[in-house]
């Protein structure tokens, strides 16, 4: 290390950055049918939770409103609040992938190619989803026409949706200043 960088860098001081290598939103954009796919996914396993209770409901005498009033309807909303928070939150903050995208091999990743956190993915599910509906999905629709395949959604928290079932590899880089030698 050289004299000048010894000096910036106080002694002792260990700098250890994730640097994602090779990492390139337009080489690993995803096609936009297969992300239509993913979505479609999710919101099908979230739809057979509330159906599938109505069922049961039903099946077992009630009718009118005694079928939507019932406990086991209100049980099967319950499930499907707790499976959306985990579709929608959980999993993409550990995996960047929600079922559906799982199962199409898709992954959200940061613009560098790391792992969203928390923040990002409260902004691009629980924020941008509501505003990209609200522009009656043209802001889903941009996504065929941006260069990274960005929707408005992943504009507005700073993420792109990638083809990859892998976590992309990084470079452990660590940086330790010398004192020079006496």
């Amino acid at each position: 290390m050289s004299a000048r960088a010894e000096k910036l860098i106080p002694a002792g001081i260990m700098i250890d950055e994730n640097v994602v290598s090779g990492f390139d939103a337009e080489k690993l954009r995803a096609p936009f049918l297969l992300r239509c796919g993913a979505l479609l996914i999710d919101y099908i396993v979230l739809a057979i939770v509330p159906v599938a209770s109505l069922l049961l409901a039903r099946s077992v005498g009630n009718d009118g409103a005694k079928l939507l009033n019932s406990e086991i309807n209100s049980v099967g909303w319950v499930i499907m609040i707790l499976l959306t928070l985990t579709n929608f939150l959980i999993f993409p903050m550990f995996s960047g992938q929600t079922i559906g995208k799982m199962v199409t091999g898709l992954r959200i990743a940061k613009l560098d190619g790391g792992t969203p956190g928390f923040a990002l993915i409260i902004l691009r599910h629980f924020v941008g989803y509501p505003v990209t509906l609200l522009t009656g999905g043209i802001g889903f629709i941009a996504a065929i026409f941006n260069k990274k395949g960005r929707a408005l959604h992943d504009v507005l928290s700073g993420t792109v949706l990638v083809y990859g079932r892998k976590k992309v590899k990084t470079d452990k880089r660590s940086v330790t200043s010398k004192t020079p030698a006496d």
